[in-house]
């Protein structure tokens, strides 16, 4: 019955692949439809690359947020769905669920602000799982301004939410892939009216996960007399995600903004240090798959007379590929569009976890540059952990005093 019902899940995984790619493609040729040019004058402070719903870029978890939100090569856990759902297969238990909760932009004096994030997952045997998340922003109350910036005495309440699910397999012993389907739904201006409308997108990640033992299960734990030390089981991990590939999302008529289409790249070591302790160190890149906005010069009668750069009102397919050689500075401004993530993890006879991590992104680009550590603690099947933000880049930060608080529970 067992075998019926994994080759069943198999022919469930095939239809999953080509229903995302025809969805992929009929998001795409939606896209070219409606696009419209971005752009801002030439300067050489900065060129941010603007999406629609920045919420699916948050890190929602502790785990990720003290370790520098690096996640695509760490080991799996709860959390997995946000950062690389082909990790759920390496699980040690068979189902998880968990909640984290995210105070956001509480420097900027926001008390409502907030990220709430729902996620679990359910494995079949040792070579298949499903992953389900519901990730809910809100920015509380907000004052409403007529287009004259006059306040029209009443508040509306944007928020936004996406809910996905995923599937992940096995296909070598050391090789996992997953997909994940998403509906995104966005709710900027309250209630709908003759220009304005909610905006709702659908997408998929891919996402990958090599993990190797370097030493056998058998000698965990065991004291080596030959070497005076012990030897316990090493792990080398290599993990990709790329995430939010979709149709564009568009609050009037005629505009419509790119998803946030991420590459996330990531490695990652454990190191068994004797039976009980063990350290995890990580390293992370990402990148936006989107087109960076051109650049601008205006002469004196506000006449366009220089534009750097490449068009972005380009469909999402062609965005995506352009985004690797677009940027207006050529090769030096087109690294600084990738962002570097580091992370540590030290864990004591699997109940105690201290984390650390620092986030890098380019002044030019968001200027996102930030220390984060944390604090974790499992008992049993019952996991809680806290994360911590410690903004470097100078300036008062709108990041600084975040924090992040988790509960999870495996079994």
């Amino acid at each position: 019955m067992h075998g019926v019902f994994i080759t069943y899940m198999q022919i469930i995984m095939k239809k999953y692949v080509v229903i995302g790619c025809l969805l992929f493609v009929v998001c795409t040729l939606q896209a070219q439809k409606a696009n419209y040019v971005t752009g801002q004058e030439i300067s050489d402070e900065y060129n941010v690359i603007v999406t629609g719903v920045q919420f699916l870029t948050i890190t929602p978890d502790s785990r990720s947020g003290a370790m520098g939100d690096i996640g695509a090569a760490t080991s799996a856990d709860v959390w997995s769905q946000s950062v690389n759902a082909s990790k759920y297969v390496w699980t040690e238990k068979k189902y998880g669920v968990g909640l984290s909760y995210v105070p956001w932009l509480k420097n900027l004096g926001v008390k409502d602000e907030k990220l709430i994030f729902l996620s679990g997952y359910s494995k079949f045997g040792e070579h298949s799982a499903v992953g389900g998340s519901l990730r809910y922003f809100s920015m509380g109350d907000v004052p409403s301004y007529d287009d004259e910036g006059n306040d029209e005495g009443y508040d509306i309440s944007p928020r936004e939410f996406s809910l996905d699910a995923s599937y992940s397999r096995k296909l070598l012993d050391c090789f996992s892939m997953g997909m994940t389907a998403r509906f995104v739904y966005s709710n900027m201006i309250g209630e709908a009216d003759d220009v304005t409308h909610t905006g709702k997108a659908v997408s998929i990640d891919l996402s990958g996960m090599f993990e190797k033992p370097l030493r056998s299960r058998k000698s965990v734990g065991m004291f080596d007399t030959r070497t005076a030390r012990y030897t316990g089981m090493d792990y080398l991990r290599l993990g990709f995600c790329i995430s939010n590939l979709g149709s564009k999302i568009s609050y009037t008529a005629g505009a419509k903004d790119f998803l946030p289409i991420n590459l996330r790249l990531g490695a990652g070591y454990t190191k068994q240090i004797d039976n009980i302790q063990k350290v995890t160190l990580g390293f992370e890149i990402n990148k936006l798959l989107v087109p960076t906005p051109p650049l601008y010069k205006y002469d004196d009668n506000g006449n366009v007379v220089d534009i750097q750069g490449k068009d972005n009102a380009v469909g999402v397919l062609k965005g995506f590929f352009q985004s690797f050689y677009d940027a207006p500075g050529g090769f030096t401004e087109e690294m600084k569009e990738y962002m570097l993530g580091i992370g540590g993890e030290y864990c004591y006879n699997d109940m105690l976890f201290a984390r650390i991590g620092y986030f890098n992104e380019a002044k030019t680009k968001g200027n996102r540059k930030y220390f984060s550590t944390g604090l974790g603690f499992r008992y049993e099947m019952f996991n809680v952990d806290f994360s911590y933000m410690i903004p470097t880049n100078g300036k008062r930060s709108p990041l600084a005093n975040t924090f992040r608080c988790s509960m999870s529970c495996e079994f």
